[in-house]
């Protein structure tokens, strides 16, 4: 991994697919603390780091991307994101392996790798069928989960190096997947090149990430933090692949994260898996939209400083008519949103998450305290302010309580909402 740093150093800032110079800005959200980072109560007195959160748009192959400011390692090695905590992620995963294992025929013969692999939540629904699983999962206190549930993992960060040791000891993928990882790696052509080698001769990837053209489209700037260093469009993920000799011959266009895409890619010399109608119209969609002009991906700043504005607006006049406000969840995007905003205890009193491993610490560089959803119920707010909006539907069934006392429920993305 060092000698990928030192790469990254040399390069400076220049496009992590193409190399081109980046000169052109797709939005500035200032200065804000890793969004893992959360804090204990004996660090209120240390320094705390902040990094920018620039992001620029590559005027050759249009890859919208943020710095290397913080390596990998210090992101992931010990995380705190545990997929396993929404019952909306479970259920999409159950889905998508009982659509795999159907439109694949996978069978005991078979072997299915995962590249970030969190805590099993996906590959236990594989093993439950008798397919042959492995993750590879770079936080070791996660990965440690995933082997208790009987998943073999391998406790690594994937590239080119990590797809040769594992094919090494004689091991390649039928169906290699990446659900939310294409954004996490700052050296994206090592990255896919792995993918590569990986890969058996007739098998096939599935990945799933955010879709920039959604992101732009409802203002979801929220979903820019220091571990997600690129964000795609289908236009240029299909360069990042083709370069790599992968092609991308379907796409799924999924609610997930707000609105994510799924693409399905093969060997380019592997012919047996033909380009999808779904694949020329999506691509044709994102020309007519804009996306091959630099001028369309200008317009995203403005539209970020107003859903500010009307946040802050609601915020503002809800203290000053006494209301009592909280959020629920303390999400990687809820941390953007409340430090872009300057939004801390003086409008939110505390926010509360479902996972035992947040609950007790401090949302970085807002200091705002979380707590178990029980809270809720004895401080009775007049306001929840749901962070993770992605997965508002669920939440709100969850705390459907708070309507006992009046409650309402706040979404701040695309704009306000109160429901």
């Amino acid at each position: 991994m060092e000698q990928y740093q030192e790469q990254t150093k040399a390069h400076g800032n220049k496009c992590r697919f193409c190399g081109t110079e980046l000169r052109h800005t797709f939005v500035d959200l200032g200065m804000s603390p890793p969004c893992e980072s959360y804090r204990q109560a004996t660090q209120f007195n240390e320094m705390e780091a902040f990094y920018p959160l620039h992001v620029y748009v590559c005027e050759k192959c249009f890859l919208v991307q943020l710095q290397e400011y913080i390596s990998p390692e210090n992101i992931f090695s010990d995380y705190a994101y545990f997929s396993s905590y929404s019952d909306t992620w479970l259920q999409h995963a159950k889905n998508y392996v009982d659509m795999a294992v159907k439109r694949f025929h996978l069978n005991d013969q078979s072997q299915v790798v995962e590249i970030a692999s969190n805590d099993g939540y996906l590959l236990q629904y594989f093993v439950k069928k008798g397919i042959l699983t492995l993750g590879i999962e770079p936080a070791a206190n996660i990965a440690k989960e995933a082997i208790k549930k009987g998943i073999p993992t391998v406790v690594k960060f994937f590239g080119e190096q990590t797809a040769r040791e594992i094919v090494d000891k004689g091991l390649r993928a039928n169906l290699l997947i990446g659900n939310n990882v294409l954004a996490h790696t700052p050296y994206l052509n090592d990255f896919v090149k792995g993918m590569k080698i990986l890969l058996k001769p007739q098998g096939t990837i599935t990945m799933e990430f955010p879709h920039l053209m959604r992101l732009m489209a409802e203002n979801q700037f929220d979903t820019i933090y220091h571990e997600h260093f690129s964000y795609f469009s289908f236009i240029t993920v299909e360069k990042v692949f083709k370069a790599q000799g992968l092609t991308i011959f379907d796409v799924e266009e999924l609610p997930t994260h707000g609105g994510s895409l799924r693409i399905y890619a093969r060997h380019t010399e592997n012919s047996s898996q033909p380009i999808t109608e779904q694949v020329l119209q999506l691509r044709a969609r994102e020309e007519a939209a804009g996306f091959t002009e630099l001028k369309h991906y200008f317009s995203f700043g403005e539209q970020v400083k107003e859903t500010k504005r009307k946040l802050l607006d609601f915020l503002i006049t809800a203290k000053r008519e006494g209301k009592s406000i909280v959020g629920y969840g303390a999400p990687g995007k809820g941390n953007t949103l409340l430090n872009y905003c300057g939004i801390r205890t003086d409008f939110i009193d505390y926010t509360v998450d479902r996972s035992p491993y947040k609950q007790g610490l401090f949302l970085p560089g807002t200091h705002i305290p979380i707590f178990n959803p029980d809270k809720i119920q004895e401080t009775k707010p007049d306001y929840v302010v749901i962070l993770p909006w992605n997965l508002k539907e669920e939440i709100m069934v969850q705390m459907a309580q708070i309507r006992d006392w009046g409650g309402k429920f706040v979404v701040p993305i695309p704009e306000v909402t109160i429901y």
